[in-house]
């Protein structure tokens, strides 16, 4: 009987270490799980942009990572700042032009963790590059695009005993649905741009159109990457006046060669009495560069008062001819336009 009990308490034991050993094995796959999401989506012709994560929201376990693929040719980056922690400006003062990341500081490898003790980033990708970040440990955190200020996410990082409401399958849905809504709504957004154009002044021109949309993960964004009326007719001596419509994309009426800095208007810019920046281009050579325009900013409780944000851009034509001009941040997503200035 004593023989018995022992080869009974080995076996119990023998089981027990196999049980801890397919627990083991369990939590291990749980804790190996990777998340797919997208970053962005865009038109055929690119000139509908979504700034959105798709879908950007996500609840996951504790030890899972996220997969983000980037889908646009519009930049954009996965960022997670630590609380409390001030944004940085994507680009440095030479200009997006130059391509110089700030980050927060810098870029952190793919594959990075984040705890919110430190930021963690990629830098702005192409269309099919990967980034992805882990994260070790529970909490609810923020995620951001550093060069669009309206384009957030969040993520739910739950303890092993929670219980997950969707599968990658329902998030995969999730982000088709949302890009094909954001996208209809970006081309009705076109439409009603177009429409706009077509009734207002001949001496007038959209820049860009966009809106601002908000679930429960955060905010997307919109945006119509043309000029709305491409094409502009008018007179030696006439005054054409472009408006960003598209907030917070920033755009720039740039003639001739792209400066390095493309940031800051050029040299002989002037300013009207009504803070309108306003510049004369005689021949098609002539180099001309109006700086952002745009209105990123929000009125924020407790942030200091902002400058009147640089809206509109003028032009005056003393001269007749062709004149060709691009915004120098989207001219490779089409965004391009003419003024031909007759006698």
């Amino acid at each position: 009987m004593q023989e018995l009990h022992k080869n009974r308490s080995r076996r119990r034991a023998l089981f027990r270490v196999a049980a801890a050993l397919l627990a083991g094995l369990t939590t291990n796959t749980v804790l190996a799980t990777q998340w797919n999401a997208q970053v962005g989506a865009q038109s055929s012709s690119l000139d509908s942009q979504v700034l959105a994560f798709l879908p950007n929201e996500f609840w996951i376990y504790a030890g899972d990572s996220i997969q983000f693929t980037f889908a646009t040719y519009e930049p954009h980056t996965v960022s997670l700042l630590k609380s409390g922690q001030t944004r940085p400006a994507a680009f440095s003062l030479v200009g997006i032009g130059g391509r110089v990341f700030v980050g927060c500081p810098g870029t952190t490898p793919d594959g990075s963790s984040f705890d919110d003790s430190a930021c963690v980033t990629s830098a702005p990708s192409p269309p099919g590059q990967t980034y992805t970040v882990n994260f070790p440990s529970e909490g609810n955190f923020k995620l951001v695009c550093l060069v669009h200020t309206r384009m957030t996410g969040a993520i739910h990082v739950l303890p092993l005993s929670g219980t997950l409401p969707y599968t990658q399958a329902d998030y995969d849905l999730q982000a088709q649905r949302e890009g094909n809504r954001l996208l209809r709504d970006a081309l009705g957004l076109q439409n009603r741009g177009n429409g706009d154009a077509q009734q207002a002044s001949g001496l007038s021109v959209m820049a860009g159109a966009s809106a601002i949309l908000a679930n429960g993960g955060g905010s997307q964004t919109i945006a119509v990457m043309r000029f709305l009326s491409q094409f502009t007719v008018v007179h030696v001596g006439d005054t054409v006046e472009w408006t960003n419509f598209s907030t917070p994309v920033f755009h720039t009426i740039t003639f001739g060669t792209e400066p390095a800095n493309d940031m800051l208007p050029s040299s002989g810019v002037t300013v009207d009495s009504d803070g309108i920046r306003h510049a004369v281009v005689s021949s098609p050579n002539d180099n001309v560069n109006s700086g952002f325009i745009g209105s990123p900013n929000q009125e924020t409780v407790g942030q200091p008062q902002g400058p009147l944000d640089f809206t509109r851009f003028r032009v005056t034509f003393p001269a007749p001819g062709t004149f060709n001009y691009i915004c120098a941040l989207h001219d490779e997503l089409g965004m391009k336009g003419m003024i031909i200035v007759q006698q």
